[in-house]
C-alpha cells in the first residue's frame, strides 16, 4: 500500500491518472451512444 500512496502523492502521476480516467469515461460514453443509435436505427426503405 505504501507504493500506491507514494504514487498518488506525486502530482504528475495523480494528474496522469485523472486524465486517463476522464478519457476512458468520454470513450465509454461515445461507445454507448453509438451502439445505442445503431440498435435503435430504423432500417432504410
Amino acid at each position: 500500500m505504501d507504493f500506491f500512496s507514494m504514487l498518488l502523492s506525486d502530482p504528475v502521476v495523480a494528474a496522469s491518472i485523472a486524465v486517463i480516467a476522464v478519457t476512458c469515461g468520454i470513450l465509454s460514453y461515445l461507445a454507448y451512444y453509438f451502439i445505442k443509435n445503431i440498435i435503435n436505427a430504423k432500417p432504410p426503405q
